[in-house]
């Protein structure tokens, strides 16, 4: 791949002769074919219900499976770093070296910064970007990182080989997403598996792929990825406070985020609709032996 920026998603509803015409255009000569940007939306947005959700999330929590990659001199590119939680754990753990946490929202990159003052860390930067147009040369990381980045993309492959892009020789390109299709529950309780397909619908008719989870290590090798060590691990919400805060911001979510706008817009759902949905959730939290799992899958993959 060249080490010029390279811009392009394809919308995942195109039939493959279109998808295989338009990357054979933007491939020729290393440069984006003309008229395409990325296709795909940002499912949940930014709602304060959502970034609920983004700042609990810790390098602990979320990235265990990369933890034992990194040094202290490294060079660490985090992308879709959201709220930054997660990025100021790895500039933590990497206190001779640098972090950069990257999102295509200019908004939430100043909670991040807050975020990141607030612990006192002086070796992280915050920039705008888009994964598949990366601004930094060739080998410019050890470790590029990705969390629940790759399911909201129009074109994972491409975003891959751009990470592999600006990872250097020997380097780790890491992802972890969740699988929206393999969540599960106890007990059962109407509307929420009417949710979770619902949910489906509309991060695919954004252009994402929801069971994201499942496909990495193949998104990995057709990236051009020989090493790739595949993983999972689950988020698990069965207490009492763990229940009450994963239903609320979930029924939340559903009737106040983008996904709520999407799923109405789209012609997905009605309002009446979502309120079931929201309610549902309701439903589950307060069931005392109410249980969640949400797996995800994992990739370490060598440059």
């Amino acid at each position: 791949m060249s080490a010029a920026p390279v811009r392009m998603a394809v919308a995942r509803g195109l039939p493959g002769p279109a998808r295989n015409s338009l990357r054979t255009m933007a491939s020729r000569d290393g440069t984006q074919a003309a008229g395409n940007a990325e296709t795909a939306v940002y499912t949940h947005g930014h709602h304060e219900a959502v970034l609920r959700s983004h700042t609990w999330r810790t390098a602990v929590n979320s990235a265990g499976y990369l933890l034992g990659e990194l040094a202290p001199h490294m060079r660490v590119l985090d992308i879709g770093c959201g709220p930054g939680t997660i990025t100021a754990d790895l500039a933590a753990l990497v206190p001779k070296g640098h972090v950069t946490g990257l999102d295509s929202a200019p908004g939430v990159l100043e909670r991040a910064r807050g975020a990141a003052a607030g612990r006192g860390l002086d070796n992280v930067t915050f920039e705008e970007g888009d994964v598949h147009a990366l601004e930094h040369p060739d080998g410019a990381f050890d470790v590029v990182h990705a969390h629940q980045v790759l399911q909201h993309v129009g074109d994972p492959v491409r975003a891959l080989r751009e990470m592999r892009r600006v990872c250097a020789p020997g380097g780790v390109v890491a992802a972890r997403d969740s699988d929206y299709g393999a969540m599960f529950w106890y007990p059962s309780v109407e509307g929420l598996t009417g949710w979770q397909e619902l949910y489906r619908r509309v991060a695919r008719a954004n252009g994402g792929e929801p069971d994201a989870g499942r496909r990495l290590h193949a998104w990995a090798r057709e990236a051009g990825f020989g090493n790739v060590t595949a993983s999972s691990s689950t988020w698990c919400f069965a207490t009492g406070e763990e229940r009450a805060w994963w239903s609320g911001l979930w029924a939340e979510r559903t009737l106040a985020s983008s996904f709520a706008a999407s799923a109405v817009e789209g012609g997905h759902a009605t309002r009446d609709q979502l309120r079931e949905a929201a309610d549902a959730w309701l439903e589950w939290g307060a069931r005392e032996d109410g249980w969640f799992a949400v797996p995800h899958g994992e990739i370490l993959c060598r440059a």
